[in-house]
């Protein structure tokens, strides 16, 4: 049986590091919030204490924390299903319109219904392709915002990209915005690029990024 390299053997410790973290953590934050709403039910008037806010954005900043640890840690458990991709990226694009507009951000795509079926844990790629609409939509500040959804047929696969017109990064942001903990977004638990990546390389794919400051990011992923 072949060794383990160091790398590998680094990446197993650091999930298991991550998996008893979260789950150390997961309960007790579970006991505050539900004691939390125990003691507003029986003293509402708490909640016009001045920092009662803060305190409630804090603890669901952890859980959301928590629940992005998980991710991480699971990107590379796969469950695939042969997936008509066409269909698949058409509603996952069609799920975030209502939540674009909203925001008065267009939403165009371009999906051919020629794409291949592929072999997908079709909830991660869903997942990683929310990330990455997310990213678009937090990206966007202005009056004109739009993101495109573009789909084409490759040799050895499909590409998907995801392009917007936002605030771009900085060619020095771009060098570390796939490692896991780097944010460059307040309030940013910088796991969202990361799992994203995970869960593209569990299928064998990759996931690309070009951006300038003031036009926008277009993030590509290839699938085979």
């Amino acid at each position: 049986m072949q060794e383990k390299s160091a790398a590998e053997q680094q990446n197993q410790d650091f999930s298991f590091i991550l998996s008893k973290f979260s789950h150390e953590l997961r309960n007790p934050i579970a006991l505050i919030s539900s004691e939390l709403q125990m003691l507003v039910s029986d003293h509402p008037e708490i909640t016009s204490y001045r920092y009662w806010e803060d305190i409630m954005e804090n603890l669901e900043y952890v859980k959301e924390l928590l629940k992005e640890l998980s991710d991480y840690n699971n990107a590379g458990k796969l469950c695939r299903v042969p997936t008509d991709t066409s269909a698949f990226l058409r509603t996952v694009a069609e799920s975030f319109r209502p939540t674009l507009e909203y925001l008065g951000i267009s939403l165009e795509t371009d999906i051919p219904s020629s794409l291949p079926v592929l072999s997908l844990d079709c909830i991660k790629i869903r997942q990683a392709l929310l990330n990455l609409l997310r990213n678009a939509q937090e990206s966007i500040s202005h009056p004109n915002g739009k993101i495109l959804v573009r789909a084409e047929c490759l040799s050895h696969g499909i590409c998907i990209s995801i392009r917007d017109n936002g605030c771009g990064m900085e060619p020095g942001q771009l060098q570390d915005i796939f490692e896991p903990f780097v944010t460059h977004k307040p309030g940013g638990t910088g796991l969202g690029l990361a799992v994203t990546r995970q869960i593209i390389e569990a299928h064998q794919g990759r996931l690309e990024a070009e951006s300038r400051p003031d036009q926008g990011s277009d993030f590509r992923i290839f699938l085979g």
